[in-house]
């Protein structure tokens, strides 16, 4: 496997220059790798290994990464086009990185002589977050889905960790501003604190039983009381260990649960909870596009299509017709009735929240 070959390849590579006063990555640890189609478009999310790790970090860009220019030994973590152009990069050459390790928890980190993070890919979620993994107020707050199933850039959907709550948004080409289609409100003890950061965790039901694995958000406040347990929101349970777990959101809106089960064919990353599904409360007609962008949802199916005509049959071809101008002669509007959209739905959520 050389960087002569013309193909789409991926390069992860560590460059390591001079330094005489500065910490040394040995030779033997320094590599580069080049991706030569076996990882498709960009580098994989989430594929399990022999020894199964959760997820690997990915950098959102658009374009195709190619093979790169040899490296040296100043600890930079970077991502090359085949012409040697730096598309990506850590940003920590010569800040005494000496090692590159991939933890068993997914966890893509550079450490210095002593140990400590330099860098880890625990501080750049992208649309998926591991266990352990956290978000926070004051940093990276958020997932972003991804656009489609090719396409790393960022989609229309995002989840939110705000100070006193989590949240789903939509945001389409002719909204000005991210539209609400989901929210928790995670139990705060007093109306001053606010949450600092959440981390998804798997914990055992009780430190001496393992037969059940809980796992959900918690969260730290500010001005936390050391007698008042943390407040957590979104617990599930497995009757197997759930530590190898990850949330995504996904490029339809809803976000899910992977656990690498053992009980399942293979071992297979199993989607073992969503949260807006046939079973949930609010149910899949919540997602902003679950019909597409002008059909009609009802118990979690598509059923009809608004026409200038009345309701006619769904399918995927339901869209608006396009406007050609703003002029009043040139569009109309159609009259559904008893027919509620997302945010209307939303908004009555967070009222009974609030009672």
């Amino acid at each position: 496997m050389t960087s002569s070959h013309s193909i789409s390849v991926l390069s992860l590579c560590f460059h390591f220059l001079f330094s005489i006063s500065r910490a040394l990555v040995p030779s033997s640890e320094t590599f580069t790798y080049v991706n030569e189609g076996e990882f498709g478009r960009g580098l994989s999310r989430s594929r399990p290994f022999p020894q199964p790790v959760p997820a690997l970090f990915l950098q959102h860009h658009p374009k195709c990464i190619h093979s790169s220019s040899p490296y040296g030994h100043d600890g930079n973590l970077v991502l090359a086009e085949a012409d040697g152009r730096v598309v990506w990069q850590t940003n920590t050459a010569n800040k005494g990185v000496v090692g590159f390790e991939l933890l068993p928890n997914g966890n893509m980190v550079l450490h210095d002589a002593k140990g400590n993070f330099v860098w880890q890919s625990f501080d750049s979620p992208t649309d998926t977050l591991l266990v352990g993994q956290s978000l926070l107020v004051d940093g990276v707050n958020k997932l972003v889905s991804w656009a489609s199933v090719l396409n790393n850039l960022d989609g229309p959907y995002s989840f939110v960790m705000e100070s006193r709550r989590i949240a789903l948004y939509y945001k389409s080409n002719n909204s000005p501003r991210p539209m609400l289609y989901w929210a928790n409100y995670p139990w705060i003890y007093n109306d001053t604190s606010t949450f600092t950061n959440l981390t998804l965790v798997s914990e055992p039901r009780y430190p001496d039983d393992f037969s059940i694995y809980y796992l959900h958000f918690l969260f730290n406040v500010t001005n936390s009381n050391p007698l008042i347990e943390p407040s957590s929101s979104n617990q599930v349970f497995t009757r197997y260990n759930n530590t190898l777990t990850y949330v995504r959101l996904g490029i339809d809106g809803n976000l899910r649960y992977f656990t690498y089960s053992p009980n399942v064919q293979n071992m297979a990353w199993d989607p073992f909870y969503t949260l807006l599904d046939r079973d949930s409360m609010v149910g899949e007609c919540q997602l902003p596009e679950r019909c597409g962008k002008l059909g009609l949802c009802e118990d979690n199916q598509c059923v009809a299509c608004p026409t200038p005509n009345g309701l006619s049959g769904w399918s995927k071809d339901c869209e608006a017709k396009k406007v050609t101008s703003c002029k009043a002669s040139d569009f109309y509007y159609y009259k559904l009735e008893g027919v509620d959209h997302f945010m209307i739905k939303q908004d009555s959520f967070e009222v009974l929240d609030c009672l």
